[in-house]
């Protein structure tokens, strides 16, 4: 004889139906850290960047770290040019 009815459930599988799939403790998990808006549009990009880190795992964050740092110290550098003034490219002569 067949049983056509639902199969049983034990308590550990109604469990697990309840509280659906456990999370992988080593997947990567969102930082989920809020990022306000600069004005700078150059700066507002790079902090944008940062959030490519949320999708990788701990390893893969340097990489994303490393490039928004260089873009960063780039773009505090180019404030210190001051547009119009031309470097000087020799020193000048002494008077003779």
């Amino acid at each position: 004889m067949t049983d056509s009815g639902p199969e049983a459930v034990t308590p550990t599988d109604a469990a697990t139906v309840q509280a659906g799939p456990v999370p992988d403790p080593a997947a990567p998990a969102p930082l989920e850290v809020s990022r306000v808006p600069t004005g700078n549009v150059e700066v507002d990009a790079l902090l944008e960047r940062l959030g490519d880190a949320d999708h990788l795992a701990a390893d893969g964050h340097v990489e994303v770290y490393e490039d928004v740092h260089r873009g960063l110290r780039d773009a505090l550098t180019a404030l210190d040019v001051r547009p119009g003034l031309p470097a000087p490219t020799r020193p000048p002569a002494a008077p003779a």
